[in-house]
């Protein structure tokens, strides 16, 4: 098997140090969306929380309700600027006695940090532990019957605007399901199964590898949002699709909930994500983040992550303002680009 790294096609990418790709991005995508394929991505950083008050004390520090959260249980969670501004996004899962926080490539130091600033005198042990567990993840319709007995993901209807204090429920807006599998957490999320291991310890799953370049173009293809792809320093949650997975809006108060309460009843996101179809690109390169994205020769949003996709062509997830038309014309730098409205 033929294994290209990221860094040998792009050095200066933040997911250096997992495989690109197996020889055959094409093939190793159909695999993601036909039957299942593991990809690795233990690029990613991984804080540990022991102690016997981290359900509450993530709690109190993030966007998620996770006073309830058990063993056996994941969700997603934000950490906000006291403006509202997107910092920190984590997937939680919790094992009984560790809630184990994963973050994007090279996030963990800056999530870790604020977490022992905020830890006073709670009974709670944040620590890094990306050289003790990795993550792998089980993509495609088929990583149910790989790793059986995971129920399908929970994800609860973002309420409209003005709902009634009281009217949502507690607990967590995303529940994933968690198997421990001796010491190898498998944890069902909407793309298939992650699993956090030990590190050294070998996988023994008859599935094909897919690299990261399949991942991403399944992600985005399902319009999933990446901390720093679909984000920059002034985004909020409602602009760039965080809100159903990773914000409760009826859990009390957290750094920058007021901001994120007001532009919910309000209902006006200054900015949304979308899809953009790219048309008429003459390289085999994808536009970089952060690409500008304008119409009639003005900015009016960026390119998160743009990839090619096996039967979609060149797609990208963009940040746009909010009131750019499904049917604008746009550019991003030379290629014509259309929003694909489908929700």
């Amino acid at each position: 098997m033929t294994t290209v790294a990221i860094e040998d096609l792009t050095p200066e990418s933040a997911d250096a140090g997992v495989a690109a790709h197996y020889g055959d991005p094409m093939r190793e995508q159909r695999l993601l969306e036909t039957a299942a394929g593991l990809v690795d991505r233990s690029n990613r950083d991984v804080i540990a929380v022991p102690g016997e008050e981290r359900a509450s004390w993530l709690h109190t520090l993030t966007t998620q309700h996770l006073s309830d959260l058990r063993a056996g249980q994941a969700s997603e969670l934000l950490v906000l600027s006291p403006h509202g501004h997107v910092e920190h996004h984590a997937f939680v899962t919790e094992d009984g006695t560790t809630a184990w926080l994963d973050t994007e490539p090279g996030a963990g130091a800056g999530l870790l940090r604020y977490l022992e600033m905020m830890r006073f005198f709670t009974k709670v042990e944040p620590r890094d532990a990306s050289a003790e567990m990795a993550v792998f993840s089980l993509v495609g319709p088929g990583a149910a019957d790989v790793i059986p007995g995971l129920p399908e993901p929970l994800l609860k209807e973002v309420p409209g605007a003005k709902f009634a204090a009281g009217e949502i429920a507690p607990g967590a807006t995303a529940l994933y399901a968690v198997r421990d599998l001796d010491g190898v957490l498998a944890r069902r999320v909407p793309l298939g199964i992650d699993l956090l291991v030990p590190r050294g310890r070998t996988l023994d799953l008859d599935v094909p590898r897919a690299g990261l370049w399949a991942y991403e173009a399944v992600r985005v293809a399902h319009r999933i949002p990446r901390l720093g792809w679909e984000t920059d320093h002034k985004t909020i949650p409602a602009e760039a699709g965080f809100m159903a997975s990773s914000v409760h809006l009826d859990k009390g108060c957290y750094r920058g909930q007021e901001t994120v309460a007001r532009v919910h009843h309000l209902g006006r996101p200054p900015r949304r994500l979308v899809l953009l179809h790219l048309d008429g690109v003459a390289t085999d390169q994808p536009p970089v983040q952060g690409t500008p994205v304008e119409l009639d020769g003005r900015q009016v949003g960026f390119v998160g992550t743009a990839v090619r996709h096996h039967e979609l062509g060149m797609i990208a997830l963009a940040v746009v303002k909010r009131n750019v038309a499904d049917d604008a014309r746009l550019l991003v730098g030379e290629s014509a680009a259309q929003i694909d409205p489908a929700a």
